[in-house]
C-alpha cells in the first residue's frame, strides 16, 4: 500500500503506541502533544518512557507540539485523547481541517459535558462534513507497542473508509476487521470501563473467580440492553469491541479502570487511589454517562449503577455487593 500522511493526536500511552504502529507500517506519521515539555523529552531520547518505558521512536514518527504543524499534509487525522479533551480536540482542529481529511479516534467513552456519543461532537464541530471512524476492541498501548499479537476493529458508516484505516493499520501482528456500528462500537468501550471498575472492586474484596465470572457475564447483559437502546446492533457487542475489551478490562491489571476498582475494593479513597494510578481512569466520567443514559431511556443496568453510586454517592464496596445480591430474583433472560 502507498504511504499516507498521518497524524495522531494525544501523546499518553495509547496514542504514541498507535503512532509508533503506523510509522513501522511505513507510513509518513506525525505524533501531537499538548504538553510542549512532554513533547521536547521525547524528541531529544526518542522514547515515551512516562508511558510506554523501554520503547524506541521509530526515525519516521515526527513528534510535534503546535497543532498547525501537525495537521498540515495529513490525509488522515487520528485523535487519541481522553473523552474529556475531545471537544476541546475537535474544535482546536477544526481552522486547520481540509477538505480531503478523513478524521477516526482511539478514544473510549462519552463526552462528559453534554453525553453524546463522540461521532456526533464531531459532525456538530467539524466545519465541513467528512468521512469518520472509530477504532476500538481489546487492546493494552504497551502489547502493542511491543508488537505483541492484537485484534481490533474500525467501524464507519463510510465502507471505504473503514477499509482504507485497516489497510493502514493491518500488519501481520496486527489484525483489523471492520464494521459500519459506529454507535455500538462506542458503547461497548464506554461501558466496559465501567464494568472494569465493578470486577476490579469485587477482586479487591476478596472475592473469588466465581463472582468475576457473573459480573463480566451480566455486565455484558447490561451492554447489549443499552446499546440496543441507543442504537447499536446486537453482534457488535458479540465481538471485539463489546466481549472482548470487556473481558481484557475486567481480567487484567493493565487496565487502569480494573487497578482503580481493586483499590476501592481494599479500602484505598478515592483520590488516593486515582493518584497513584496517574493516567485516566475513563470509567469514572463514563459511569456518569452511562447512568444518564439509563435514567434517560429508563433502562435498568444493576452493576452499573452500583457504580455509579460508589463513585458518586459515596456507597461503600460492601453496600454496593449487598444491593446487587438484596436484588429480586428474576429469569435470567429477563
Amino acid at each position: 500500500m502507498a504511504k499516507i500522511n498521518i497524524t495522531v493526536l494525544g501523546a499518553g500511552s495509547w496514542g504514541t503506541a498507535l503512532a509508533i504502529l503506523l510509522a513501522r507500517n511505513g507510513h509518513n506519521t506525525k505524533l501531537w502533544g499538548h504538553q510542549t515539555d512532554h513533547i521536547r523529552v521525547l524528541e531529544k531520547t526518542r522514547r515515551n518512557d512516562r508511558y510506554l518505558p523501554g520503547i524506541e521512536l521509530p526515525e519516521n514518527l515526527r513528534v510535534l507540539s503546535e497543532i498547525a504543524d501537525a495537521m498540515e499534509d495529513s490525509h488522515i487525522i487520528l485523535i487519541a485523547v481522553p473523552s474529556h479533551a475531545f471537544n476541546q480536540t475537535i474544535q482546536a482542529i477544526g481552522p486547520h481541517v481540509k477538505p480531503h481529511c478523513k478524521i477516526a479516534w482511539a478514544t473510549k467513552g462519552i463526552d462528559p459535558k453534554s453525553g453524546y456519543l463522540l461521532h456526533r461532537i464531531a459532525n456538530d464541530n467539524l466545519p465541513f462534513p467528512t468521512s469518520l471512524a472509530v477504532i476500538s476492541g481489546p487492546t493494552f498501548a504497551l502489547e502493542v507497542a511491543n508488537n505483541l499479537p492484537t485484534a481490533i476493529t474500525v467501524a464507519s458508516p463510510q465502507p471505504d473508509f473503514a477499509r482504507e484505516l485497516a489497510d493502514i493499520l493491518h500488519n501481520p501482528r496486527f489484525r483489523v476487521y471492520t464494521a459500519n456500528d459506529i454507535i455500538g462500537v462506542q458503547i461497548g468501550g464506554a461501558v466496559k470501563n465501567v464494568l472494569a471498575i465493578a470486577t476490579g472492586v469485587a477482586d479487591g474484596l476478596g472475592f473469588g473467580a466465581n463472582t468475576r465470572s457473573a459480573l463480566v457475564t451480566r455486565g455484558l447483559t447490561e451492554m447489549i440492553r443499552i446499546g440496543l437502546a441507543v442504537g447499536g446492533k446486537q453482534d457488535t457487542f458479540m465481538g471485539l469491541t463489546g466481549l472482548g475489551d470487556l473481558i481484557l478490562s475486567c481480567t487484567d491489571d493493565q487496565s487502569r479502570n480494573r487497578r482503580f476498582g481493586l483499590a476501592l475494593g481494599k479500602g484505598q479513597g478515592f483520590d488516593q487511589a486515582v493518584s497513584e494510578i496517574g493516567q485516566e481512569i475513563e470509567g469514572i466520567s463514563a459511569a456518569r454517562e452511562i447512568h444518564l443514559l439509563a435514567e434517560e431511556h429508563q433502562i435498568e443496568l444493576p452493576i452499573s449503577e452500583q457504580v455509579y453510586e460508589m463513585i458518586y454517592e459515596n456507597n461503600s464496596p460492601e453496600q454496593a455487593v449487598n444491593n446487587l445480591l438484596s436484588r429480586t430474583r428474576k429469569p435470567e433472560n429477563s
